[in-house]
């Protein structure tokens, strides 16, 4: 199993800390960093571009791959879409991993003026999106048509490194629209902090949806982004606890804000040996990698504890 990093874009990212945060990954061999694509969630912050991110991502690393946790097919056409990520792979040298998914947060769609359809159009978009971004990647000229997107004997240039086979990855874990369009179209399927029981469920489902179009479940890759309040002593698990207890104004026990997180949105916390433990649990049913969220921009201490004293302990599970 990999780990790799999560970065909250919204969370008051500035260039610096981006910056910062990528040469860390970079020193501490970090497979990946990821990062939210939101203009706001709650209170306004610095929320950099997530687009625009990627390119001074492919310009300061070498070795890591870096994408979307994922990007809405709200926000921006998909031509604009697979034209940016196109050139951006290409300047990456394809480490660049394009994650897509319908969009979630209605309050911030309202805020800015961008249209929330339903559930099951945001799904028809978005299986659309994926067409015309793989048209543009392909061959052309070249041709797609749908309800929603289409575009016309286009051969969009440059190319990304992979061409119309550059890997996409799917968020999400919805069982009637989300996993068939993984099963359908993904090299990749991430989902957000469950438990085992729950993960096997949705693994059950979606190679359910790989069979109905005659897919072998073990061709999609897996990951998992996770909220983790995790260390290794008790004195260190406190104060990274009350960081996060800081940053919503949240009062009382570490302990039992920990305990709280964990019982109602499935976060990991604990020790190492616990951590290690659950993550085991994930490995045996193929998880491949879980990007653990980085809370403190300020502080390299737990990008430093994960590859320190988790990496050496999950790498060959």
């Amino acid at each position: 199993m990999r780990i790799g990093l999560m970065v909250e874009g919204q969370a008051n990212l500035t260039w610096e800390r981006w910056i910062h945060i990528l040469h860390t990954a970079e020193r501490l061999k970090f497979p990946s960093v990821f990062r939210s694509d939101h203009y706001v969630i709650g209170e306004y912050q610095s929320s950099i571009d997530l687009f625009l991110s990627f390119m001074v991502a492919a310009r300061e690393t070498e070795n890591i791959r870096f994408g979307s946790l994922v990007s809405p097919m709200t926000f921006r056409s998909p031509v604009d879409v697979g034209r940016m990520s196109a050139q951006i792979n290409q300047l990456s040298n394809g480490r660049l991993m394009l994650g897509l998914g319908v969009g979630w947060h209605k309050p911030e769609h309202e805020a800015y003026g961008i249209p929330f359809y339903s559930e099951r159009v945001r799904a028809e978009r978005l299986e659309e999106a994926i067409n015309v971004i793989k048209t543009l990647w392909g061959p052309g000229p070249a041709s797609f048509k749908g309800e929603h997107f289409s575009v016309t004997d286009v051969d969009c240039l440059p190319k990304p490194v992979f061409g119309a086979d550059t890997p996409i990855l799917i968020g999400g874990s919805g069982e009637k629209r989300t996993l068939a369009l993984v099963a359908k179209y993904a090299d990749e399927w991430n989902c957000v902090n469950m438990l085992p029981e729950t993960y096997q469920h949705k693994l059950n489902v979606l190679a359910d949806r790989c069979a109905d179009v005659d897919r072998d479940i073990s061709t999609v890759h897996q990951s998992m982004m996770a909220f983790g309040l995790v260390a290794g002593d008790e004195r260190t698990l406190d104060r990274f606890t009350k960081f996060h207890m800081s940053m919503s104004g949240a009062t009382g026990s570490p302990a039992a804000y920990r305990a709280t997180k964990e019982a109602e949105s499935n976060w990991i916390t604990g020790l190492t040996d616990e951590v290690v433990d659950k993550l085991g649990k994930f490995a045996a049913m193929g998880l491949e990698e879980i990007q653990f969220q980085h809370f403190n921009f300020a502080s390299d201490e737990a990008p430093e504890y994960y590859a320190d004293e988790i990496v050496p302990r999950v790498s060959g599970l």
